[in-house]
This record gives structure tokens, C-alpha cells and sequence, in this order.
């Protein structure tokens, strides 16, 4: 009788931790905090993921709104190299690596690199950010999700901050995922 004790508390252990870890997985939709999705938000899934574009593809035609709502075509930066910056205002990394982007989007003018940051956040909280930290590229927002352009433009982990770097014929030639640090752009942008 003793020895059945332990195994039938082992058991109950053992069951009741696959229950929580189950309740958590099942119970996604209660979270909401940067970065989630609610239930009624979330696209349908048909069993096919969002296409994802890979270095030598094609930038892949995705139309957001900026900050006024007005749609911006990402085709039309076509004819000169267009690095796009996805970020968030509640990211610490994307936060830090702002002011570099903003100084090299600056030197660039009117003939070099095009910098665009594509926000996975809301229009408040790019606004309250970039009262803050003004920067002198444009912006688009996205809804995070599933299949959002980010994840489209290759970052599958949904990690922050992730940068593409799409060419004068409009290929997709480099991707990082991470900041950058202070003078690494230029020569990442260049290939160097």
C-alpha cells in the first residue's frame, strides 16, 4: 500500500502540470500586450503559411498605411536600394538603434540608400515615440500577426528589431535581425 501512494502522487503531479501547460497553450488570446493578437484579429488559417520572401526574391508587394492612414505602395522605392527597418516603439534595441538609422538615412540625400521603418505597433504609440525621437525617413504601420509584412520580408522568428535590404532592381539582397551598432550600417548597407 505504501508504494502506491508515491506512484499515484507522481501521477496526480504529473497531471496536473499537463493541465497548466495545456491552459497556457490554449489561452493565448487573454494576453495583450505589445505585440499580440486578439482572437477576432488573427487571419484564418487554411493549413498554407504567409509566402515568404528569401535573399534574390523579389521584394514582395505589400501596401501600409503611414501615419496619416494614406496607403504607401512599397514598389514605389524602386530604382534605388530601400532599407527597410521594422521595428516598435516598446522595443529596447529598436529604441537605441533609432538615432543611427536617422543619421544615415540623412546622409544618404537624395541619391543613395532610401531607409523606410515599418512599425509593428499603433499609430499612438509611433506618434508618442517619435515626439521623443524624431526621425527624418518614413514610416509605415503594420498589425503584428502571422503573415504581417515583416514576416513576409523573411522574419520568421518575429524577433525585433529586423532590417531587409532590397536593391535598385527591388530583390531583396540582405536581412538582420538584430540593432545596429554605432558606424555598422554604412557597410552593411554597401555590402562591405
Amino acid at each position: 500500500m505504501k508504494r502506491l501512494r508515491p506512484a499515484l502522487l507522481w501521477t496526480a503531479v504529473l497531471a496536473g502540470g499537463v493541465g497548466l501547460w495545456a491552459g497556457q497553450k490554449l489561452d493565448t488570446s487573454s494576453r495583450q500586450g505589445p505585440g499580440s493578437v486578439s482572437e477576432t484579429e488573427k487571419e484564418p488559417d487554411y493549413g498554407i503559411g504567409p509566402v515568404v520572401a528569401g535573399i534574390g526574391d523579389p521584394l514582395p508587394a505589400i501596401v501600409l498605411p503611414d501615419l496619416a492612414g494614406a496607403p504607401v505602395d512599397l514598389q514605389r522605392f524602386h530604382g534605388r536600394p530601400l532599407l527597410i527597418n521594422v521595428w516598435a516603439s516598446w522595443c529596447g534595441p529598436c529604441v537605441e538603434e533609432m538615432p543611427e538609422l536617422a543619421r544615415f538615412a540623412t546622409a544618404q540625400g537624395d541619391r543613395g540608400v532610401q531607409v523606410l521603418g515599418l512599425a509593428l505597433d499603433t499609430a499612438e504609440g509611433v506618434r508618442e515615440f517619435l515626439r521623443r525621437v524624431p526621425v527624418n525617413y518614413p514610416i509605415v504601420l503594420e498589425t503584428p500577426g502571422r503573415a504581417d509584412a515583416s514576416v513576409r520580408l523573411g522574419n520568421t522568428q518575429g524577433l525585433l528589431p529586423y532590417t531587409v535590404l532590397v536593391d535598385a532592381q527591388g530583390r531583396i539582397v540582405r536581412r538582420k535581425l538584430g540593432p545596429f551598432v554605432h558606424g555598422e550600417i554604412e557597410g552593411w548597407a554597401t555590402g562591405d
